[in-house]
């Protein structure tokens, strides 16, 4: 493995518990995410503050400036150091981003929660990324991800208002899961943490808690994932980013239904009364 950036380990609690009163009158304890600003620095330059959980601060930070196309090569960054005294990411290069002036001058606010924001043009590197012609996803492998994600054990259940995502193998084995207070976060960490370990995606499957949407479709195909599911709908530009890619994308996902949007040659379909009636 080549030369990696020296990080820090700066993580933060979850959640914060409070003190509530309900409809009767009772008071009890709840906790609720332990929201935080985290400024990114990069050669002492300001770049974004992004609120977050702060359970994987320098991975988040990894994969922001990799989705936002700020920096191609991992190499490229010595070191990134989080401290939670001053709220901030310090990211040290080793030539510093190119044209930073000009590329952040064109800002695009998304849909998505978290604030999710686009530096640069949104569409001009979708026609310069190639999925793999032969990834296949069987209906059987989806009800596997599915089901996982289901029973998987997560702040949401514990003090909701968080989204998630999560990475699966061809095979359907959960692979990360980060949850964060907007999915751009929780999907830019996954993918900080694939860029860190050299991880390639084209035979993983990516779920996500939010909407599809354009941002969304994108920075799962820089990661060179194939599959893109969701509990949640997509928006009419994600779908058409997805169908110029031919990425499987799959919505409303829970229990046995889904609905597939993008992709179909991808999907392989099992015997449907064979899986209603399996146990």
């Amino acid at each position: 493995m080549s030369a990696r950036p020296v990080l820090s380990n700066a993580v933060r609690k979850l959640t914060h518990d409070v003190e509530v009163m309900d409809e009767r009158g009772r008071i009890s304890t709840i906790s609720i995410p332990a929201e935080q600003p985290l400024t990114i620095y990069v050669d002492k330059r300001e770049l974004v503050t992004l609120m977050t959980l702060g359970g994987a601060p320098e991975a988040l930070t990894l994969g922001y400036l990799r989705n936002q196309r700020f920096i191609r090569n991992i190499e490229d960054i010595l070191s990134v150091q989080v401290d939670w005294d001053v709220d901030a990411a310090a990211v040290v290069t080793r030539n510093g981003i190119d044209n930073i002036e000009e590329r952040t001058s064109k800002r695009t606010v998304t849909t998505g929660g978290g604030e999710g924001t686009v530096f640069g043009g949104l569409m001009d590197e979708v026609d310069s990324i190639s999925l793999p012609s032969d990834a296949r996803l069987k209906q059987s492998t989806l009800y596997k991800v599915i089901d996982t994600i289901r029973t998987h054990r997560s702040v949401y259940k514990r003090a909701g208002s968080v989204h998630g995502c999560a990475l699966f193998s061809a095979a359907g084995e959960l692979i990360q899961f980060v949850e964060d207070v907007g999915r751009h976060n929780a999907v830019d960490t996954i993918a900080g943490k694939m860029w860190f370990d050299g991880v390639g995606g084209e035979d993983k499957i990516f779920y996500t808690t939010g909407r599809l949407t354009s941002e969304m479709v994108m920075k799962g195909a820089q990661m060179g994932i194939p599959f893109l599911l969701s509990r949640s709908g997509a928006t009419q530009m994600g779908h058409m980013v997805a169908e110029r890619l031919n990425m499987s994308l799959i919505a409303r996902c829970s229990g046995k239904h889904f609905l597939l949007l993008s992709g179909v040659d991808r999907i392989i379909f099992d015997d449907v009364a064979a899986l209603e009636t399996a146990p």
